[in-house]
């Protein structure tokens, strides 16, 4: 499995994009019913505040670095380069290799007209593409009859890779506790849905190195992202100064020559 690096209180995986992809089809492909997490700045504040949402974040069998400061991160704390692997960059990899692979994919969460774009993108693009199934759970939470149906259903499709968009935190638990019960990887891909849909755009390739993305997405929402944003973002990056100040007086002084 690939590594982790502890990134404030969260264990991060570390690896190149195709190390990523490779791991998680093998996860689906032994139907071990393992999960990854998607990790951007507010799944690792969530983390942080939340010693239960911690303990989901840790017990994933991946945690991508999903945010560009996470990727970051990792390379401050611990020297090594480290490259964002987003959810929105996955998922369409995710397909192209499961299609080359034979392998089955299940998307559940969001809407049925994000949904069917989606799935109307894949037969397009990926005619060989296995799609064993779709669902637009209610947003409510489910009765236990309900769940259980839903779990049957799952099960029944068989799919290797079973795609997750129910918003963070509530994908991230939802996985956790469907772990041993779904015969599948799970993966929040969160947003990835509506982009991959062609209902939501995202930005430029040089927006996103600028670390711009945040921004983009609140201008899209604002009523309902800018708390988040205001509240997230300020802490993480006092979290993680406090942390680098600690880090770099506990590293042994640089030794010159002569001296």
């Amino acid at each position: 499995m690939l590594p982790k690096r502890l990134v404030l209180d969260s264990w991060i995986s570390t690896g190149t994009p195709a190390e990523f992809v490779t791991a998680i089809l093998a996860l689906g492909a032994a139907r071990s019913s393992a999960y990854v997490c998607c990790a951007n700045v507010h799944m690792v504040v969530e983390a942080h505040q939340h010693p239960d949402f911690r303990r989901i974040l840790d017990e994933a069998d991946i945690v991508t670095p999903d945010g560009s400061p996470v990727a970051a991160a990792v390379g401050w704390f611990h020297q090594q380069a480290q490259p964002r692997i987003a959810g929105m960059d996955l998922l369409p990899v995710l397909l192209a290799e499961a299609a080359r692979r034979g392998q089955s994919v299940y998307f559940y969460g969001t809407t049925e007209e994000v949904l069917a774009a989606m799935v109307a993108r894949a037969r397009r693009e990926l005619p060989d593409l296995k799609i064993a199934g779709t669902h637009s759970p209610p947003f409510r939470p489910l009765t236990p009859e309900e769940d259980a149906a839903e779990v049957a259903t799952i099960n029944a499709a068989d799919p290797d890779l079973l795609f997750v968009a129910l918003g963070c935190p509530r994908q991230e638990r939802w996985m956790a506790a469907h772990r041993g019960r779904i015969r599948s990887c799970m993966l929040g891909v969160g947003q990835a849905f509506p982009v991959y849909a062609g209902l939501e755009r995202r930005l430029p390739a040089w927006a996103r190195r600028l670390w711009l993305e945040w921004a983009y997405r609140l201008y899209l929402e604002p009523k309902r992202l800018w708390k988040r944003y205001l509240q997230t973002n300020t802490t993480f990056l006092y979290l993680l100064g406090r942390r680098l100040l600690t880090y770099a007086a506990d590293r042994p002084p640089v030794s010159v020559a002569g001296k």
